[in-house]
């Protein structure tokens, strides 16, 4: 599958008219297990990434290059369409037009530039945006950096949860102005918000964190929200089991003796061994 249709499917999620839950993705294995699950779409997080990359925690310290390899890594092993979130484009909007660059030939389906002040400023421990004005102009950057028009370009602000949901409906305003292809918004706290947000712009809308009350899928698609993230429980569960296999065999535990293991047949699935056994028959003269 070429890059060009992946962002087709993106681009179909966004015109269609409900709302889908994309699959945590962070490395080859996680994102064949997703697409062998049926997900519609990947969702390649910042804070998933600089743990499976660095082992640190979201602080901004994964680098653009880091980045890029791991969605080529993931566009290699699996045909799923993926977003990325870009962060704030590792930069300024010249920046951002290299960010846009880079997972553009790396295999993404699409990004979020988003306007928090990254990293953190000195001395200041909540979050900040920066002006209007600059997420305007990394926007614009990112429009005229991209050399597939297939590519899905988000404007993302978390404004609801740092100044204010008219701040986060002001910006999300302006973004929507430059030509970006959606919304992306975190923070957000209420249906009402959702709504006064859904009424105020016009192109489909991307949520990100949200409580218990924005669940209802169907809802959610009333509203104009064509894709809501689901948390990473993914890279938490296989921290979690990795953690228990490695005390029970430091433990002592004899390796035959684990539980919980993938079987060989799931493993052999997730590494398409048959397609392997098939090409290696083909072209090296090998028995299947």
């Amino acid at each position: 599958m070429t890059f060009r249709s992946r962002r087709e499917k993106l681009r179909h999620i966004l015109s269609a008219s409900a709302c889908v839950h994309p699959g945590s993705v962070y490395d080859a294995i996680s994102i064949r297990i997703a697409e062998d699950l049926g997900f519609p779409l990947g969702m390649f997080g910042g804070s998933v990434a600089s743990l499976a990359v660095l082992g640190d925690p979201d602080v901004t310290l994964i680098t653009l290059t880091e980045l890029a390899e791991q969605m080529r890594r993931m566009s290699r092993a699996a045909s799923l369409p993926v977003l990325v979130d870009a962060d704030h484009g590792y930069g300024n909007a010249l920046n951002v037009r290299r960010t846009v660059q880079e997972l553009e030939t790396a295999g993404a389906a699409g990004l979020t530039i988003e306007d928090t002040l990254l990293p953190a400023a000195f001395g200041e421990a909540k979050a900040q945006l920066i002006s209007l004005e600059e997420g305007v102009g990394k926007m614009k950057g990112a429009l005229d950096a991209r050399g597939d028009a297939s590519l899905v370009i988000m404007g993302r602000t978390g404004a609801a949860s740092i100044t204010s949901i008219e701040d986060a409906i002001e910006r999300a305003s302006a973004y929507e102005a430059t030509g970006v292809d959606a919304l992306f918004f975190t923070g957000i706290k209420s249906c009402a918000e959702l709504e006064a947000i859904a009424s105020a712009t016009r192109l489909p809308i991307v949520l990100g964190d949200a409580p218990d009350e924005l669940n209802a899928i169907d809802y959610l698609a009333s509203q104009r929200v064509r894709i809501a993230l689901q948390g990473h429980a993914p890279i938490a569960a296989a921290t979690q089991a990795i953690y228990e296999v490695q005390s029970a065999l430091r433990e002592g535990t004899p390796p035959k003796n684990l539980k919980a293991l993938a079987s060989s047949e799931l493993t052999g699935r997730i590494m398409r061994e048959a397609d392997i056994k098939a090409r290696s028959a083909a072209f090296l003269g090998l028995k299947k």
